[in-house]
């Protein structure tokens, strides 16, 4: 009796033994697949951070801003151009921030304390980078072919300002490199300004005009804003990898003054505007309080996230801006 009591004490230890080896392999089984999912989900976030999504108000607005313009002055708006302008300038933006990243990347220029801690932090690999930014790139591409299949905008008048801004958004930092060479405030201030608003209305209305170049001024401002706040934060590690912007060259005082200057020009015009044509365009003056938050924080030097802050401000105004157009009486504002 005592040897069958022994044997079917073996027998059941065996038997949990085998039971646990098979709940080991399932268990190992469930987290091979689990691990790829996981692995996907934190690849897709790290893809979407290399974009720097929050510097996309720089192109939407603009998109917006233009295709408010269209609308009063057609009176009409095609949503599918709309969708189809706001793709293509953001996926140019997109790429246009991942040549960026490579670049200041390959030139040591991201560092330790950089906002974009894309490479400097090994969260893409370059090769991923690039492959990405080819992807947009392409996909701008086929945006504006879309775009020209559906506008009744020429071709040769949507390709020069489409191939405009594509190029503009590669030469900041590749080839030429105007961001190095303090150009790069140029570039952006054209880019993310009149060519923006001018190819959303162009899209739109099918045929070229001066006034969306004028009304895109303060937004312009605004989003120059935007790279004058990131360089002058960066001067120093900008000075120590041998480049030179703008903020470099005229030093610390004169940037603050020529922030100031790019933060609240803007507001001027629209009050010119508000009290010569007429009231709507008030409405991005409810947007004063942070600028002067931001003045404040510019002048005692604390830039920490201060690009970001200000690219909030120029979302909200830029928003403000849309709807004081839409809402403007019908020929209320100058040749709309």
């Amino acid at each position: 009796m005592d040897v069958k009591d022994e044997m079917e004490k073996i027998n059941i230890v065996t038997e949990n033994h085998q039971e646990a080896e098979v709940g080991d392999q399932a268990t190992g089984l469930l987290g091979s697949t689990k691990a790829p999912l996981s692995t996907w989900h934190h690849k897709c976030a790290s893809y979407v951070l290399a974009l720097r999504p929050w510097s996309f108000s720089a192109s939407l607005t603009p998109v917006a801003l233009g295709s408010a313009l269209a609308y009063r002055s057609k009176g009409t708006l095609d949503p599918g151009l709309l969708v189809g302008s706001a793709v293509t300038v953001l996926a140019v933006h997109g790429a246009g921030n991942l040549v960026n990243t490579y670049y200041d990347f390959s030139k040591g220029i991201d560092h330790k304390k950089s906002d974009d801690r894309t490479l400097v932090d090994r969260i893409l690999e370059p090769q991923d980078v690039v492959r990405f930014g080819v992807f947009l790139y392409t996909l701008g591409c086929l945006s504006a072919a879309f775009l020209y299949c559906f506008s009744t905008l020429k071709l040769e008048h949507l390709a020069l300002i489409y191939f405009g801004g594509l190029s503009s958004s590669f030469l900041y930092t590749g080839g030429i490199g105007f961001k190095y060479v303090a150009l790069g405030d140029v570039v952006i201030l054209i880019t993310f300004g009149p060519l923006a608003v001018m190819f959303a209305y162009a899209v739109q209305v099918g045929y070229l005009s001066v006034s969306p170049l004028l009304y895109a001024v303060p937004l312009a401002l605004s989003t120059e804003a935007i790279l004058h706040s990131n360089n002058t934060r960066d001067m120093e590690s900008d000075q120590q990898a041998g480049i030179v912007t703008l903020a470099i060259l005229i030093g610390p005082t004169f940037s603050y003054v020529l922030y100031n200057s790019l933060l609240f020009l803007p507001y001027l015009i629209f009050c010119l505007l508000a009290t010569r044509y007429t009231i709507s365009m008030a409405l991005p003056l409810l947007t004063l309080p942070m600028a002067f938050s931001l003045e404040r924080q510019f002048r005692s030097r604390s830039f920490i996230k201060i690009p970001q802050r200000t690219a909030k401000l120029n979302l909200l105004l830029g928003l403000f801006y849309v709807f004081a157009i839409i809402l403007a009486p019908p020929g209320a504002l100058p040749n709309l």
